[in-house]
C-alpha cells in the first residue's frame, strides 16, 4: 500500500504543472469593440483587424497568458465622421501609434462561468495595468467569451485638444468583447 500511494505522488510530481490550451479564435464570428457617448448619445464600434494568441484551461486559469493585438486604424462605428476621426492625432493617433496591445499575464477564476484577465493594456504608447472581467462558455471545444472593460480614455491620451475635457465626449469608455473560439 505505501508503494502505490509513493508510486502515486511520484507520478502526480513529474507531471509537473498544468499547462494551458491553445484556442484559435474564429474571426469570422468574433467581436472586439468599444463604446463610448458624445453628446450624451451613447455609440458602439468595433476594430476590424485584430489578432489573438490565447492559452486558458477553466480548470487552471492560473496558468494561463493572452496577447491581442488590434491595428487601431480598423476602428469603425457607421458613422462617417467619427471614423474620419478616430485615426487621427486627437484620437488614436495611428500614425504614431498603429496598434494597441493587451497582454495578460494570468488569469483568475471567480465562480461559476466567470473569470478576470489579469495583465496590461498599452494604447497610444501608455500601457497601464488592467483586470478584464469575463464569462466563459464551453461546450465541445468551442468556446464564447464575452467581457467589457471600463476605461477612462484620457489615461492612455485618447481625446486631445478640445476632446480631453469630457465636455463633448465622455471620458468613460469601454472594450467589449464577444468572442467564439475552438482548441
Amino acid at each position: 500500500m505505501k508503494r502505490m500511494i509513493l508510486f502515486s505522488v511520484l507520478a502526480l510530481a513529474a507531471a509537473g504543472p498544468a499547462q494551458a490550451m491553445p484556442w484559435t479564435v474564429d474571426a469570422a464570428k468574433s467581436v472586439l469593440g468599444f463604446q463610448g457617448s458624445q453628446g450624451g448619445s451613447p455609440f458602439t464600434g468595433h476594430f476590424g483587424k485584430w489578432t489573438a494568441d490565447i492559452d486558458f484551461d477553466p480548470a487552471h486559469p492560473e496558468s494561463g497568458h493572452a496577447l491581442v493585438v488590434i491595428d487601431m486604424a480598423s476602428a469603425r462605428t457607421g458613422d462617417p465622421q467619427k471614423d474620419q476621426s478616430l485615426p487621427q492625432s486627437d484620437w488614436f493617433d495611428v500614425k504614431g501609434f498603429p496598434q494597441a496591445t493587451f497582454q495578460a499575464t494570468s488569469f483568475r477564476a471567480k465562480g461559476g462561468k466567470a473569470f478576470e484577465a489579469v495583465g496590461s493594456l498599452a494604447i497610444r504608447g501608455i500601457k497601464k495595468d488592467v483586470v478584464l472581467p469575463f464569462q466563459f462558455d464551453e461546450a465541445g471545444g468551442t468556446a464564447h467569451v464575452t467581457g467589457r472593460l471600463p476605461l477612462i480614455r484620457t489615461d492612455y491620451g485618447v481625446g486631445q485638444g478640445d476632446w480631453k475635457d469630457g465636455s463633448l465626449v465622455a471620458l468613460d469608455v469601454a472594450v467589449t468583447l464577444d468572442i467564439q473560439a475552438a482548441h
